[in-house]
């Protein structure tokens, strides 16, 4: 299945073949409160005759996510707790997010900050708004890291990237700034040599860190994509959502890490997923999401192994959550290995 332009209303997502008709009332009260868009390379990537294709799961809206549960939260990791000026957050010392905006090429249905993306949410932030941004963080010399997300900000075009590029190459305590994104997976002719000059204009050292959630996303045209990223000179890491009917199977993570590590992406966060609203369909209980990352280790390389993460509600940060290998105290510890074996260290 093809598409010539993004998809982005119920009615267009009916005639795709990619909802049923009896349900579009119902994907039209999630369209009213949450962004929609699937680009076409997304669609391509969809098999409308399985109900449970983890691609269309992603992306395709489902009447669950009008069912909210106590636990959710509008700003699940507390964004806005820690948001001195608009557009920043600064939640660790030495790095502060830049969301300088909050439009996507795609809307993940399980996103933890649906209710601020999208037409409908916090929008770009404006000639005035990013000069103000800068500043914060040309205040703040403890800030090493930039971290631009969103949105995703290779929506972007080359100009408006390269003059954020620009601003950030004027404060010297800055060295790192970071991309998050999915556009060389969801959009990669996107990454062209007008994106690739224009994230060399800070002349400060860049990462990027690529969101994918199944090996199906890691096409050729996305690989070519990371590729023309990775020769440019930015190094590339990963970062994935452990999600109910997408990837909650050892052999699926596995094969998507294998993926990024070929593509010369280092796995980096495996993220259990947040208490964001209507998107209890696709979490995973702690001990199920161990469970699957435990079962990586010692059957893939130590190259295609995550960190599996979770960010604390209300603000408080990353913890990493998967199973220790040891237990005990006193200097005698049990240690399992990757085949469930106990061994006693030191040994006996």
């Amino acid at each position: 299945m093809t598409s010539v332009r993004s998809l982005k209303t119920p009615e267009e997502l009916a005639a795709a073949g990619l909802i049923e008709p009896q349900k579009l009332g119902g994907i039209r009260a999630v369209a009213d409160r949450y962004a929609i868009a699937l680009t076409p390379t997304v669609v391509s990537l969809i098999d409308s005759t399985d109900p449970a294709d983890p691609i269309a799961r992603q992306f395709v809206p489902d009447p669950s996510e009008l069912l909210a549960t106590p636990e959710e939260r509008a700003d699940p990791i507390g964004d806005q707790a820690h948001s001195p000026v608009k557009g920043i957050v600064h939640r660790y010392p030495d790095r502060v997010l830049l969301k300088a905006v909050h439009i996507c090429p795609v809307y993940c249905r399980f996103c933890f900050r649906r209710e601020m993306v999208g037409p409908q949410g916090d929008g770009t932030l404006s000639s005035e708004e990013l000069a103000a941004a800068l500043a914060y963080i040309r205040e703040h010399s403890e800030i090493w890291e930039v971290i631009l997300t969103g949105g995703d900000p290779l929506v972007l075009s080359p100009r408006r990237l390269a003059a954020i590029m620009r601003g950030l190459a004027e404060i010297p305590h800055v060295k790192i700034v970071r991309f998050h994104t999915r556009v060389p997976v969801v959009e990669p002719d996107l990454v062209d040599e007008a994106m690739i000059a224009a994230l060399k204009e800070s002349r400060k050292v860049v990462y990027i860190a690529l969101h994918a959630n199944h090996p199906r996303e890691m096409t050729d045209a996305a690989r070519a994509a990371c590729g023309r990223l990775v020769d440019a000179g930015f190094p590339m890491v990963s970062q994935t959502v452990l999600l109910r009917g997408v990837n909650d199977d050892p052999a699926v993570l596995g094969d998507l890490m294998k993926a990024f590590v070929e593509t010369r992406i280092k796995p980096y966060y495996l993220h259990h997923p947040d208490f964001a609203p209507g998107t209890s369909h696709f979490r995973l209980d702690i001990a199920e999401g161990q469970k699957i990352v435990s079962a990586l280790r010692g059957n893939i390389s130590g190259l295609c192994q995550p960190t599996y993460v979770l960010d604390i509600p209300g603000g408080h940060g990353k913890a990493v959550i998967g199973e220790s290998a040891v237990r005990g105290d006193g200097g005698c510890y049990s240690v399992s290995d990757f085949r469930g074996g106990e061994h006693a260290y030191p040994p006996r």
